[in-house]
């Protein structure tokens, strides 16, 4: 019998990770900002998805409790850590500059309740940042953490405009990072430049992954014609330039240079005359008869 349980989604940032939390007796609805016990302590989020009943194996125990609504007095103390957030990334930064360290400060925050002070960083290699930490305790008066994160993070936290002309699809609405590969692009029949398929963060580019499960179901693939193969069509011969999976269509240059996209249903084979010459003279083999 399958146990259900009731939950909330939870996020802390803007396109954070969703995390579940059980509502116990509040009354909470999606949109809603409520404080949420955390393995960090008291946490301030939105809530963006409703209550709802899953099943108990999706949940990742222990599942942690929505401690109350979020009131005006905790959204000034939010804002206040915004506040001063930016000010320690400031002096942080200095600090890094006087132990002469390698690595590049990307952001930092303020636990909601204070008791912990968090830097993000990026760095080529392994930093020994004791003496660094050290030192900004002795500032901030708090835990210090820091967090060396990768090229992806750093991407979602500072944002910016991709290729596409349009904000990072990170730092807008992705919760979690999905893997990416070069057989992704492949399957699209993408150009393989890496300059081309590459995001501003310099790894492949997310989006590769949108249209990807489309591109790998059998029944979408018009997997009987490759570039440059001859092929007949409802308006004459040529040959295939292109192959559009997501709209299962094929790009035909046509003998007069003229070049026409048609859906794979439309599309022929050409088979070569001597091929056709042995199929019309072949006779169907029978069996022959037993004795008796």
């Amino acid at each position: 019998m399958m146990i259900l349980v009731t939950v909330v989604g939870v996020r802390f940032k803007k396109a954070g990770k969703i995390y579940y939390f059980d509502p116990a007796d509040q009354d909470v609805n999606k949109g809603d900002a409520v404080i949420v016990e955390t393995a960090r302590g008291l946490e301030h989020g939105t809530i963006v998805i409703g209550p709802r009943d899953i099943p108990e194996e999706q949940v990742v125990a222990p599942l942690k409790k929505v401690v109350r609504k979020a009131t005006d007095k905790d959204a000034e103390q939010l804002e206040q850590n915004h506040l001063k957030a930016q000010e320690a990334l400031k002096t942080c930064a200095k600090k890094i500059d006087t132990h002469g360290l390698e690595m590049r400060l990307v952001d930092c925050e303020y636990t909601f309740d204070n008791s912990k002070l968090i830097f993000y960083f990026t760095a080529d290699g392994r930093v020994d940042f004791r003496e660094l930490v050290k030192d900004l305790a002795s500032v901030f008066r708090t835990r210090i953490e820091l967090r060396q994160i990768g090229v992806r993070d750093e991407a979602k936290v500072v944002g910016g405009v991709g290729p596409c002309g349009r904000v990072f699809c990170c730092n807008t609405f992705l919760g979690e990072f999905q893997p990416v590969s070069i057989k992704m692009a492949k399957e699209q029949n993408l150009s393989l430049n890496p300059t081309k398929i590459s995001g501003v963060c310099g790894r492949l580019m997310c989006c590769l992954r949108y249209e990807s499960d489309h591109y790998e179901a059998k029944d979408q693939r018009p997997e009987l014609f490759q570039p440059g193969q001859e092929v007949i069509t409802v308006e004459g011969e040529g040959k295939v330039v292109g192959i559009n999976g997501s709209r299962s269509t094929v790009k035909v240059e046509l003998l007069d240079g003229k070049t026409m996209e048609f859906p794979v249903e439309e599309v022929d084979e050409k088979k070569c005359s001597t091929c056709a010459k042995q199929e019309e003279g072949s006779t169907p083999q029978t069996e022959p008869k037993s004795e008796k």
